[in-house]
């Protein structure tokens, strides 16, 4: 089998001869996607629930930080891992979420995943000390990392070519439009409502998910054939003739259920997407995107920027619209040219914000600046008025660029290159890889701010 046909899209070979191409034409004109998009929906609710963790401790930071309560009370330290012991959480679930969606399929994978969602928000609720704080933070890390890793697999099993990479790209879209959501909410309500509020959309996905169907992909690699028919005319629609891709998806499964061993690592159509899909992880968290979506209200803060929890809404608005914008875009763009255009803009954007904090932010690094910090107060740390555009501007420029292509290609990515017998394997590498790096990026730059 050469390299194109292992690391083919599931349900579409990419090697299609004319005849093949019409017939298929054929009958994705008959499909119908009502049903398709329901599907879609009830399994993005678990981007979106992920999304209200990432976005739920930048609010919740700045407020822990100044409570009365000593058992709840966060210092710097602390802080730093409130915000970062979740990626310690995503990473297990990474792992863990590579193993139950072999055994148990990708629709019960994302069931279960709702419940450390909902249990840890509860902790976080019933916090009475620092320990609960990160327990709570750690169950929904887990369950952000099983859901990471299941809903673009699911997704890509049940989608069709032709829509496939816009309902791919509805993962970054609901996770950004989840961060939108917990800093909005967080200008209404105190931190244990907002656990409250973000406990939601997992229960609301665990509700939805029991009327929806397994992947017709994982029915027939357990050998049920008509239950595989039955998911592929509710996700189709009645005019479809089903029989038909059933045959083609277990055509293809037939050709690549081999198991994996370790010799596999030395086939270029094993190795080389697993190092693609790794390498992309590792470059999209390098960008310093959950440092800055975790920590975008203390950002603003220490930039001095009056108003920094509405300067974060806005950064968070900006996201939703260009992710909304590539998912739109992503299929007739092409992935390549997308990652070259957000890669670019990323790269000026920080550039400009690091010109704003040098102008504005007084490092008291020298003794005449101590003296002259004490002799007008806090004079110095103010930023002159006409800079402030820049610190929301170049903030919401990189969230723009990222939002273009480095936030929803690598996860797209991951769910359409692997070969059937290490798709779990390799995705479970890719969401510990990514997590990993976003444990350290998000660690150290709490530290970084302060230092």
């Amino acid at each position: 089998m050469d390299d194109c046909e292992e690391t083919r899209p599931l349900l579409v070979n990419d090697e299609h001869t004319d005849e093949d191409r019409s017939e298929q034409d054929s009958y994705l004109d008959k499909v119908k996607n009502g049903k398709l998009y329901i599907a879609t929906f009830a399994a993005v609710l678990g981007p979106l629930s992920f999304g209200f963790v990432l976005g739920y401790s930048s609010p919740a930071i700045p407020e822990l930080s100044k409570i009365q309560d000593p058992r709840l009370q966060l210092s710097t330290e602390e802080a730093s891992w409130f915000g970062s012991v979740v990626t310690i959480g995503a990473a297990l679930g990474g792992l863990l979420g590579g193993w139950i969606v072999e055994k148990i399929g990708r629709k019960l994978s994302l069931m279960l995943c709702a419940l450390p969602f909902i249990c840890g928000f509860t902790i976080i609720i019933a916090a009475q000390n620092h320990w609960m704080l990160y327990v709570g933070r750690v169950l929904t890390g887990l369950a952000s990392g099983v859901t990471s890793l299941v809903v673009p697999l699911y997704i890509s099993e049940t989608a069709h070519e032709r829509v496939r990479g816009t309902m791919g790209s509805c993962v970054q879209l609901m996770v950004v439009i989840g961060i939108m959501g917990a800093y909005i909410t967080g200008l209404f309500l105190d931190w244990r409502w907002l656990a409250v509020a973000s406990s939601i959309p997992p229960t609301l996905m665990l509700v939805c998910m029991c009327f929806m169907p397994e992947t017709p992909r994982f029915l027939l690699s357990q050998g049920k054939r008509r239950e595989a028919e039955e998911a592929l005319r509710f996700l189709r629609g009645p005019d479809a003739p089903t029989e038909w891709e059933c045959a083609r998806i277990e055509e293809a499964y037939k050709n690549e259920e081999q198991s994996f061993s370790l010799a596999d690592l030395k086939d270029p159509g094993v190795f080389k997407p697993l190092g693609i899909g790794i390498m992309m992880m590792l470059l999209q968290q390098l960008t310093g995107i959950n440092a800055i979506m975790f920590y975008a209200e203390t950002i603003f803060e220490q930039a001095h920027f009056k108003s920094s929890d509405v300067a974060t809404v806005i950064v968070a608005a900006t996201q939703v619209v260009f992710t909304a914008i590539a998912a739109a875009i992503m299929d007739k763009a092409g992935r390549k040219i997308l990652l070259i255009l957000s890669g670019v803009t990323m790269c000026v954007s920080e550039a400009v914000f690091g010109v704003y904090f040098k102008l504005t932010v007084n490092h008291n690094n020298s003794s005449l600046a101590s003296l002259l910090t004490d002799a007008q107060g806090s004079l110095a740390e103010q930023p002159p008025t006409d800079l402030a555009w820049l610190a929301v501007g170049s903030m919401g420029l990189f969230i723009a660029g990222f939002a273009l292509g480095w936030g929803p290609t690598p996860w797209l990515v991951m769910s359409e290159i692997f070969p059937t017998r290490v798709r779990g394997l390799g995705s479970a590498l890719c969401v510990l890889t990514n997590w990993t790096c976003a444990f350290i990026v998000t660690k150290t730059f709490q530290n970084l701010m302060v230092s």
